[in-house]
């Protein structure tokens, strides 16, 4: 195994210290080469997943988020459950004012989905 395959492996979220506690930021993350396996076919699925958050205590370490990000290279799973595994795993670290995960999937058998959960309604 690879390095880069044993830090996928064994990713985890971390949290830092949010250095503007006081003040409400946006922050937004984007991931255009997301990828993972539709669970019925096995057929990879790419994505750009967006991240957008109002902090409270803590933000994102990115390298962990990176690497967690690309665990999903491997796994069968539907669009809708890993945009909503992402956002339950960053909400739970996190605990935000504001939290929105968007996963914008590339077309495939053309089909074009986009999942959008968020912690408040459009």
């Amino acid at each position: 195994m690879k390095y880069g395959e044993k830090a996928i492996k064994n990713a985890k979220l971390e949290a830092w210290d949010n250095p503007y506690p006081g003040r409400d930021y946006k922050i937004e993350i984007n991931f255009p080469e997301f990828t993972c396996l539709c669970p019925r076919s096995g057929y990879p699925d790419f994505a750009t997943i967006v991240i957008n958050y109002i902090p409270d205590k803590y933000i994102i370490e990115l390298k962990s988020l990176k690497m967690y990000m690309n665990s999903y290279r491997n796994k069968y799973i539907s669009h809708e459950a890993v945009t909503n595994k992402i956002y339950d795993d960053l909400n739970k670290i996190l605990k935000p004012h504001f939290m929105e995960v968007i996963g914008d999937f590339n077309e495939r058998g053309n089909v074009k989905t986009v999942i959008r959960v968020t912690s408040q309604p459009d």
